[in-house]
């Protein structure tokens, strides 16, 4: 089981007097990479009894153009850049925050794909 707990051993490698046995409630999940391909997902229940989508592939992102105010449907060519690891760049793996090549050209990723189920962008001018 994965925890997102805090581990009962310090640093020093002694024990915490308040470690407790691992709960539900401690649960973490491992990341689901999502990469550019055909859209594949995953429904699983989150805490409260709430869905997630899971987004393990996709190629298609709902794309805001700043002038024209407007969404539009755009296929997604590759990842440019992902600040938050520089090598999922090569892997084309997007999170939030990640800048992405589509038709309609380069936009940045504002949604969390492995945590909502789709990839919302705008379009860098």
């Amino acid at each position: 089981m994965i925890t997102q707990k805090r581990s009962r051993r310090k640093s020093s490698g002694g024990r915490y007097k308040d470690a407790r046995k691992k709960r539900l409630i401690d649960e973490g999940r491992t990341a689901s990479l999502t990469k550019v391909g055909k859209t594949r997902a995953k429904k699983i229940r989150a805490r409260g009894g709430n869905d997630k989508i899971k987004l393990f592939s996709s190629d298609a992102a709902n794309v805001f153009d700043s002038k024209t105010r407007k969404y539009s449907k755009a296929k997604i060519i590759r990842v440019v850049e992902n600040p938050a690891n520089r090598h999922h760049t090569r892997r084309n793996i997007m999170t939030k925050g990640t800048i992405i090549e589509t038709d309609k050209g380069n936009a940045k990723i504002t949604t969390r794909p492995g945590q909502e189920g789709n990839i919302n962008a705008v379009l860098i001018q």
